[in-house]
């Protein structure tokens, strides 16, 4: 093979493009990760932080199939935070700050010692297609590289168009320059492109901020790592820090927005709805008279501020104003402007399960560039692609997650079946069986499949069976005690019974409980375990039944060249839209948004004549 031949050939080189080519090259399938700068792998170009509600959820399980961001956040972590700690199992979400050099300096270091894996600094700029499968690209160097397989994640990169007031220009990200030629070459293809907008704050020198006028926000004290083989965090955690806008502020933004290049008219492309800028928000909920702004730092190693809640294309006099109208801010000197950016996606129900692209063999899509915000969408996304990828090139039956298993199953499906208006982000209650999707047991769901593909080491694959023999044991102690509850808590009510069933009484302190079972040492992780199986038993075992429906629905297959004309009972609205998608499962047709209850009653009929159903 020569030097510019490979079997996957992953473009982009941020949270996607790690993932992507991370997963691909330890399968052992020969990998290329071209970039635009080999110096920003792993760049955090917007906030300083990992996790949260929903994305935490989606990082736990990149770890759990043997990805890479879980372990480097906990490496680079300088706060670390389980947000809905009061609230149930399925909705606690980690999340960290992060040291962003230190991370991109980590994330490269990874990189360079996994095997199979060449980095190589360029631009693709045309995508070479033969007989609708894809053979490789050709890059700004006038090269051509031959691949079976190419990953494009290329961020906000396609012709990127940044705004700050009334100045635009072409840039990836603030110092970058755009991706143009590869997007005109995915619309050569016949992919229909989209335009969204996303934005990030003015950073600040931490130096000029007055702290005393803000409120501290201190890390956990038990702090819960991403990885499941993280054994110690960081210590000396950061603080963040507290403050919020004012009716000065507001008034301000007021003033300017015929200066705003969101109100302007000067950007077209659809903005996240759930984080929006400083002006949209001041807009929109007009009633507020204050917004709350985190002021997070950066790193270690650096006086930078993101102050997160102030994302901005405002122009750099006004954005002065404004941040030094913010209680604490006063004096506040800003380092690097906000900025808004534009960029061109691809509508991902052009995709299908694998993110492959349906009308060329070969091309994967992740990231940004299917319509996601976020690092953690991104990084999932990258290891669905990586994995599908190398399993193309090995002529391997390709990796489905479906709904019922993870959220990153939850994500892909949401992508390609109702595709996106405004850049998707996670939560948990995208999720129907979030219950059963919970951080705690992502190990549990998805590392024996991450050993099935070959992306979990020994060492992983050994501290997973040593953790899955430490709870079956305790359970079977906990099944052989018999216990009276009275003896656990004065005036209970019930005879003896075994200590697993009276764990899910919540009147019974557990710690008690298992004391009496002599079980008082077990670790935090087999503790959780236990308790939310026992808390929670009546939910798991509803949500179990209703997956084993939807698994059902998921097994009735739809013929892929179905001709639609054909089902008869179908409206024409509908008929374009199961065309659109075309679907592969029953399941599937049913979650394409306006595909009605009677319309897949008709499906199944159909379906059942030409022996289907």
């Amino acid at each position: 093979m020569s030097i510019h031949s490979f079997d996957v050939i992953v473009v982009g080189a941020g949270h996607a493009g790690f993932e992507a080519a991370h997963a691909a090259a330890n399968i052992g399938v020969k990998t290329l990760l071209l970039t635009q700068n080999l110096d920003t792998i792993g760049q955090m170009s917007c906030n300083p932080a990992i996790g949260g509600l929903g994305k935490g959820h989606l990082v736990r399980e990149i770890d759990a199939l043997g990805g890479g961001m879980g372990l480097l956040a906990d490496q680079t972590g300088i706060q670390f935070r389980l947000l809905n700690r009061r609230k149930g199992p399925a909705v606690r979400g980690p999340r960290a700050q992060i040291d962003k050099a230190e991370y991109r300096v980590k994330s490269r270091h990874t990189l360079d010692q996994t095997a199979n894996l060449t980095l190589r600094q360029g631009e693709a700029t045309q995508l070479i297609i033969q007989n609708n499968r894809i053979t490789g690209i050709m890059t700004d160097w006038g090269v051509a590289i031959t691949a079976s397989a190419v990953i494009l994640t290329t961020g906000t990169f396609l012709r990127g168009l940044a705004h700050i007031g009334d100045r635009s220009f072409p840039s990836g990200r603030l110092g970058d320059a755009p991706s143009t030629p590869l997007s005109l070459a995915l619309k050569d293809l016949g992919l229909s492109l989209l335009r969204l907008k996303t934005g990030t704050p003015p950073r600040l020198d931490g130096n000029s901020i007055d702290w005393s006028k803000t409120n501290q926000q201190l890390g956990d004290s038990d702090p819960l790592p991403f990885s499941f083989l993280t054994q110690k965090l960081p210590e000396n955690q950061l603080p963040c820090y507290i403050t919020h806008t004012n009716e000065i502020t507001h008034q301000l933004i007021r003033d300017n927005l015929d200066r705003a290049p969101l109100f302007s008219g000067q950007i077209k492309g659809v903005g996240p709805r759930y984080c929006p800028s400083i002006e949209d928000k001041v807009v929109r909920f007009s009633q507020r008279d204050s917004h709350q702004i985190f002021l997070e730092p950066e790193g270690r190693n650096t006086s930078e501020i993101y102050p997160n809640g102030i994302s901005t294309s405002l122009p750099i006099d006004v954005q002065l104003d404004v941040v030094h109208s913010i209680t604490g801010l006063e004096k506040a000197q800003i380092i690097r402007p906000g900025y808004a950016i534009e960029y061109d996606m691809v509508d991902p129900r052009q995709l299908d399960f694998r993110l492959g692209v349906k009308q060329t063999d070969g091309l994967f899509l992740a990231g940004q560039i299917n319509g996601t915000t976020g690092y953690e969408e991104a990084a999932a996304q990258g290891l669905v692609a990586g994995i599908n990828a190398a399993r193309w090139v090995t002529q391997q039956e390709p990796i489905l997650f479906d709904r019922s298993q993870s959220y990153i199953g939850v994500m892909v499906d949401d992508l390609i079946t109702k595709g996106v208006d405004e850049p998707y982000r996670m939560f948990t209650s995208r999720a129907e069986f979030r219950i059963l999707l919970r951080t705690d047991n992502a190990d549990t769901r998805l590392t024996p499949l991450g050993r099935e593909v070959g992306l979990v080491s020994e060492q992983r694959w050994e501290k997973f069976l040593e953790k899955s023999a430490r709870i079956d044991k305790a359970k079977d102690i906990l099944s052989a005690t018999r216990i009276n509850p009275n003896s656990i808590k004065e005036g209970s009510s019930g005879g003896k019974r075994s200590a697993l069933e009276l764990l899910s009484r919540h009147d019974l302190p557990m710690e008690s409980l298992l004391e009496a079972a002599g079980l008082s040492q077990l670790d935090a992780e087999v503790t959780t375990a236990i308790e939310v199986e026992a808390h929670y038993s009546g939910y798991i075992k509803k949500q179990e039944e209703e997956v084993a429906r939807f698994r059902n629905a998921e097994t009735i297959a739809v013929p892929p060249h179905l001709d639609w004309d054909k089902v008869p009972g179908l409206s024409t609205e509908i008929r374009h839209k199961l065309r659109k998608i075309a679907p592969t499962t029953l399941g599937q047709a049913y979650r394409v948004p306006g595909v009605t209850p009677t319309a897949i009653s008709v499906l199944i009929v159909y379906l059942k004549t030409l022996g289907k159903g």
